[in-house]
This record gives structure tokens, C-alpha cells and sequence, in this order.
């Protein structure tokens, strides 16, 4: 026992403390450069070249979000400051700037700890309960492949701090970003209208693909922000957390997504470095494919069920005997580790 106490502490040191500088550099200016570089390709008069920008727009504001992910789990500087620094780069370029980076990193590393998900509001309970016209207009929306409801999740938190007493002390801070972004916006709409479209559909595309891949990482249960919730032990937390892969052969696919769906292993050891994910499942968790998910089954549940996980929740995942049951796995909604509970 003791030997196989001082392997794991030596795999722990390795993963922890490899460090791979520049995969990091690489991805933070893959981020800025591209953001910067879509923009000036939507805003040129070549429609391909609009697409082109559109495209590379949506990957770098859903790289932004995974590297506002590592940030708030200090993977890439040793120094918390640092990380705060990178985090609320990220964090303006892809919209999560309304909550304090410190914020939203205390909340994210709780859903760790705690091993619950915390939500400003139970979606099912919500649709089912609003007039049947907003309903309707919601799910219509959402059949199309609309992402309403994590624009409502988003701008709920937004106004929080005016309807909120505890929030308060944001509003000054929320007044500016509301201001300087939408001055931003509206100079890119006067310069070009057709520019500012085309990166309202990114967007769309980014909340899309976040979706897509969180969905079906999780079935914890849920927990209403601030309200009493019981911590979970760690048998609890791999059985109710699911790898989703953009390719299992291919790993190097999953390098699209910064590795952000090897989620067993980034629950098993939450500092690792993603790129040092890919190794940590192997090792760990490389004859557990009945808790992993690939691409086309993402697709296909996600497409599935993009309606009815709104109004029954995420469903059940495993079956009586332990066996993976994509008819029952309807998925999460949202993104919360963008959003402030």
C-alpha cells in the first residue's frame, strides 16, 4: 500500500507539474489574434472571407471560454494574480465579464468541491410555469436551435445586481461594461451593420458549442444559488461525471476544445493542465468508455433532446445496471462557469 500511496503522489507531481509554457502562449495568442483577425475579415466586402471570419470568431470566443476555465483553476500561472489577469481578458472577449473573475472562480471551484451544481434558477420549474406564450416563443426557439434560455440565464444575471439587494455593490461596475460594450457594438454596427450580424452569429455559434460539449458531462443534483447543499464524496462525484470526446482515436481532435472534454480526469485532479488531460484519462479512466461519449452521441442527444431536457431536466444517464442510457440522458442547459448564480 504504501508503494502504491507514492506512485500515485509521483503521477500527481507529474501531471500537476509538467508544464508545457508554450501550448499556453500558443492558445492565448491563438485567441487574440484570432478574435482581432475575425473581426477585420467581417468587416472586409468578400462574403467568403466573412464566413471565414465568422468561423474563426466562434472558435476563438469558445477557446476563450475554456482558457477562462484554466485561469480560474490557476493551470497556467503560478501567481493567483496572474491567472485573474488572463481570466478577465477571456472573460471581456467572450461576455462572462459582468461577474467579477473572482466570483465566478470561487463558484466554479465550489461546483468542485462540493461536487453539486449550483443554479440561479431550475429551468424545468421555470418553463413550465411561465405564461404559455413565452413558453411556446421559448421552445420554438430552442427547437431551432436558438439558444434562448441561456440568453435569459445570462441577462437574469446581468440585471441581478438591480433587482438583488446582496448584489448591490455591482451596480456601478455593471452600468460601465453595459456602456462601454454596447458603445463598442454600436460602432461596429455604424461602421458595418453586416459585420455586426455576422458576430451576433457567432456568438450563437459559441454558446452552441459550449453547450453541446457541457451537456452531458453531469448529473448532479442541482441546488438553488445560496441555498443549503450537501458535499459529495468523490465515488459519487466519477459515477455523476461523463468524458465527452470530440474523438477518443483522434485525441488530438480534442485539442479544438483545449481537452475540456476529458472531464473524469479534470474532476479526478481539477489543477491538471489541460494539456495534460488526454494523458491523465488514459491512465485513469481507459477502460471506462461506458462513462464516455463521443461526438456523433453528442450530436445526436443533443439534437434529440434540445426540447424536452427544458422541461424534464437532464434525465437519468445510467441504467439499473451501470450501463450508459442515452434514451434517458436528456442533458444540462447552460454553461455556468460563465455565469454568475
Amino acid at each position: 500500500m504504501p508503494t502504491q500511496i507514492s506512485q500515485i503522489d509521483r503521477d500527481r507531481n507529474f501531471y500537476l507539474h509538467t508544464k508545457k509554457p508554450l501550448w499556453d502562449i500558443t492558445a492565448i495568442f491563438y485567441v487574440l489574434a484570432g478574435y482581432c483577425g475575425a473581426i477585420a475579415l467581417l468587416l472586409l466586402p468578400q462574403i467568403w472571407l466573412n464566413v471565414l471570419g465568422a468561423v474563426l470568431l466562434t472558435h476563438s470566443l469558445v477557446l476563450s471560454a475554456y482558457l477562462s476555465h484554466e485561469f480560474m483553476h490557476g493551470t497556467i500561472f503560478n501567481e493567483r494574480k496572474w491567472n485573474a489577469v488572463g481570466g478577465n481578458i477571456m472573460l471581456w472577449l467572450n461576455g462572462g465579464c459582468y461577474a467579477s473573475f473572482k466570483d465566478l472562480a470561487a463558484e466554479h471551484i465550489l461546483h468542485h468541491v462540493k461536487k453539486i451544481d449550483s443554479v440561479a434558477f431550475d429551468v424545468p420549474t421555470f418553463i413550465n410555469n411561465v405564461p404559455r406564450l413565452i413558453r411556446s416563443l421559448i421552445l420554438v426557439l430552442e427547437w431551432s436551435y436558438f439558444p434562448a434560455i441561456s440568453f435569459i440565464i445570462q441577462w437574469r444575471a446581468v440585471a441581478a445586481p438591480f433587482w438583488n439587494p446582496q448584489r448591490h455593490d455591482e451596480r456601478l461596475r455593471t452600468i460601465i461594461l453595459l456602456i462601454v460594450r454596447s458603445s463598442l457594438f454600436i460602432l461596429l454596427g455604424l461602421v458595418s451593420l453586416k459585420a455586426l450580424i455576422l458576430y451576433f452569429l457567432a456568438y450563437i455559434g459559441m454558446i452552441t458549442v459550449l453547450r453541446i460539449v457541457d451537456c452531458f458531462q453531469h448529473t448532479y443534483e442541482t441546488f438553488l444559488a445560496g441555498s443549503y447543499a450537501p458535499k459529495r464524496n468523490s465515488t459519487y462525484e466519477q459515477e455523476n461525471t461523463f468524458t465527452t470526446l470530440i474523438s477518443r482515436r483522434y485525441w488530438w481532435l480534442n485539442l479544438l476544445v483545449l481537452n475540456f472534454g476529458y472531464h473524469n480526469a479534470h474532476h479526478a485532479l481539477m489543477r491538471c493542465p489541460w494539456y495534460n488531460l488526454h494523458k491523465l484519462d488514459s491512465d485513469l479512466f481507459a477502460n471506462r468508455e461506458n462513462y464516455s461519449l463521443t461526438l456523433p452521441q453528442l450530436l445526436k442527444n443533443y439534437h434529440r433532446f434540445r426540447v424536452s431536457r427544458l422541461v424534464k431536466g437532464q434525465g437519468k444517464a445510467v441504467d439499473g445496471h451501470g450501463n450508459l442510457n442515452l434514451d434517458a440522458f436528456y442533458g444540462a442547459v447552460g454553461v455556468s462557469f460563465l455565469v454568475k448564480s
